[in-house]
This record gives C-alpha cells, structure tokens and sequence, in this order.
C-alpha cells in the first residue's frame, strides 16, 4: 500500500472509531473486537520497510518505544470510558471529554516518535502508523471488557 493510502485508511478508522466512542452506545461483551487490529496489524507488517533497513537498530528502537507508548495510550484510553448498567441490565458505554484528550495525546505522541525518528535520520514508514493505531484498538478494547468483566464482578459480589 501507498503512504497516502495507509494515512487515510488511519484517518478513517479514527474517525470512525472516536466517532463511536463518543455516542452512548450498549456494549457487547461477546464482539470479537480484535478483528479490526487484526486487520491494521497484517495490512501493516507486510511492509517490507517497516524497519529502517539503513537503521535497523535505530529504528527497531523507535518502532519498540514508540508500540510500548500506544499501549499506555490505550490503557489510558480504556479507562476514560464511561461503563454503566440500564434499567433491564444490560452494560453501556460512552467516551468523556478525557476520552478526546486520550486522542489527542496519542496522536501528540505518534507525531513525537516521527520527531525522533527525523531527527535520527530514520525512515519512518507509514505502515508504523497503522501498526500503532491496530494495538491501541487492541488494548483499548481489552481494557474496556476488563473493566466490564469487574464490573460484572463487583456486581455478584454485592449480591452474595
């Protein structure tokens, strides 16, 4: 895929995804919400260039910092979703305004690493790009249905 392709694709999913988020909407708990990282991850670690092949450790370094940042970012993200039980039971969820700020920051931080990455004269790929947004969806997804299994927890705990 082109670079231009890969940022709209990104660009897409992000707008799509926070557009969600930020709707009150119920929670499906069975959902395979791994599917789309999926997808981003395999689409971007086709990449025959997606380390540096001039930097390689340079690079590799930057790619590992810049996957251990995203998920920070998707932790922090996970746990700015608001998660609450309806009427007849059933789990919702809604994104805050420090769901946004969540965006922002990751967004603020991927722009670092690319900072990093110039200053070192390390090639950047854009398929970085999509690897990043795939495992933040991932650990995103994964701390929400955490915080909902203990939600369901707490829940039988008081009715024991």
């Amino acid at each position: 895929m082109t670079a231009l392709s890969n940022v709209l694709i990104a660009v897409a999913v992000i707008v799509l995804v926070v557009g969600r988020q930020l709707r009150a909407r119920r929670l499906d708990t069975e959902r395979r919400f791994w599917l789309l990282p999926l997808i981003l991850a395999a689409v971007a670690l086709r990449d025959p260039v997606l380390i540096d092949p001039a930097h390689k450790g340079a690079a590799a370094l930057i790619l590992a910092g810049s996957l251990v940042t995203t998920v920070g970012m998707g932790c922090a993200w996970g746990w700015t979703m608001r998660l609450w039980r309806d009427q007849e039971g059933q789990l919702w969820t809604q994104g805050s305004v420090a769901t946004v700020f969540a965006w922002v920051g990751a967004i603020v931080i991927r722009i670092g690493w690319y900072g990093v990455g110039t200053a070192l004269h390390v090639h950047q790929s854009t398929s970085v790009l999509m690897l990043s947004l795939g495992l933040l969806l991932l650990v995103r997804s994964a701390a929400v249905s955490w915080r909902a299994r203990q939600l369901d927890d707490h829940k039988h705990t008081l009715a024991a």
